[in-house]
């Protein structure tokens, strides 16, 4: 029987799949795949810059509210029994949250829900408005790459080109909420597998990362600028300090990713029934606020974090921040852990600033970014994120605080679902 019209198109598609493109048409073939991703990073760069900024602008008005009306942190526990027992009823695979991304980025298989986007953003909005101590970059993330996953419907995206979608979703979503989209482009390729890096997906990583922070700040939406100080110049006594830092930053990291581990375990092995996870976990933290009488280390802390660049924390500013963010995530709170992980980093460098001979502001920068890397085993991008964020001329440091930190954290990060693809020094 003969083939049908459609059946010989098929067929000829996949046979020139086949066919090497000659040296003389490469350039047109490049060009015609940049175009091709450059329509598409136009399109999630964008969705991703207007909800990001629609998200923060609305963060920033609960986080107001919230420090106006102190005594919203009694209904944590009410708020949070309320979020999970939606994310029960309806949730349904969206509930994995990040892990879901990395896990569909690994292994392709079902379109990221759309409901992600709306659940998560309520959901991170009630964490913050009512006390609970989380981040931002969860939400953003989730919500451009669940709606960047869904142009593999509307444009018949292949099962193996999906994977593009899914980095620039990330890379936007990051790039968008923090203003750094080089480091936004690295770290949607690096926290995908450990040790490894896919420079195929670089350039539409980028390119979304790009648009998403412009349409961001189109939309009149600024970010926190942390001013360092004066740097000085490298020695090889300021390096060996400098190694000290990232070490002391590598070991909090994995304290932080063991303990949120255990803690999640925890309450799913001890509460059955999903939604009392939270409400047992704002008691805990609504708790902990009526007992200190100090809200610093719930919400997202930014003003504590502006504070540890120009006078030393105090000593335990990092404990109580990590304990309660274990404690608010692993209890089922939506929002994320990167921000609290720049209070705990950014509070540690300063409080070592009693300690070690080098300025306040530039302990707290290595910090800043040194317990992320180590957290998230993406040190390539968190190094580039301190010089959008820092400069150049802390350069040297950051790069020492970065690389040592990520040494010493261990083998197991904050996402579950990241693959390892080499072994860290220490653990082959």
């Amino acid at each position: 029987m003969r083939p049908s019209l459609r059946q010989s198109c098929l067929l000829a598609l996949r046979r020139m799949q086949h066919v090497r493109t000659p040296t003389w048409a490469a350039p047109w073939a490049a060009c015609s795949w940049t175009l091709h991703w450059l329509f598409f990073a136009a399109l999630i760069g964008t969705a991703a810059g207007v909800t990001s900024a629609g998200f923060l602008v609305a963060l920033d008005w609960v986080t107001e509210h919230r420090e106006t009306h102190p005594w919203l942190i009694v209904f944590l526990p009410i708020a949070g029994g309320f979020m999970g027992w939606v994310y029960h009823q309806y949730g349904r695979s969206a509930n994995h949250g990040y892990n879901l991304i990395l896990e569909e980025a690994h292994q392709p298989a079902d379109v990221l829900p759309v409901r992600m986007a709306p659940l998560v953003l309520i959901g991170t909005l009630v964490t913050h408005w009512f006390g609970g101590s989380a981040g931002r970059e969860g939400t953003a993330v989730q919500m451009s790459t669940a709606l960047a996953d869904q142009l593999t419907y509307l444009f018949g995206v292949r099962r193996r080109d999906r994977r593009y979608l899914l980095v620039m979703g990330i890379s936007a979503g990051f790039a968008a909420v923090f203003g750094t989209p080089l480091a936004g482009a690295i770290f949607a390729l690096e926290v995908l597998v450990i040790g490894r890096l896919r420079y195929e997906a670089l350039l539409p990583s980028f390119l979304a990362a790009l648009i998403a922070d412009q349409v961001c700040q189109a939309c009149g939406v600024g970010h926190t600028q942390y001013l360092i100080g004066s740097v000085p110049e490298t020695t090889p006594t300021l390096m060996g300090w400098a190694v000290v830092v990232g070490a002391i930053c590598g070991m909090v990291a994995m304290a932080f990713n063991q303990f949120s581990h255990v803690v999640a375990a925890g309450f799913r092995r001890t509460l059955s029934y999903p939604p009392l996870r939270p409400v047992i976990g704002g008691l805990i933290v609504a708790a902990f606020v009526g007992l200190s009488g100090s809200t610093r280390w719930i919400g997202l802390g930014i003003p504590v974090i502006e504070q540890a660049f120009t006078e030393p924390s105090g000593s335990l500013d990092f404990f109580w921040k990590l304990i309660l963010t274990a404690v608010t995530v692993g209890a089922g709170f939506k929002g994320g852990e990167v921000t609290p992980l720049f209070f705990i980093g950014a509070t540690l460098g300063s409080a070592l600033s009693l300690l070690v001979p080098l300025p306040v502001g530039l302990l707290a920068a290595m910090g800043f970014i040194a317990v992320f890397a180590g957290a998230t085993h993406t040190p390539l991008a968190c190094l580039v994120m301190g010089l959008e964020m820092f400069g150049m001329e802390a350069a040297g440091y950051l790069a020492i605080a970065a690389m040592t930190a990520y040494t010493f954290s261990g083998q197991t990060g904050i996402y579950q679902a990241q693959q390892s693809g080499s072994a860290k020094p220490g653990h082959r």
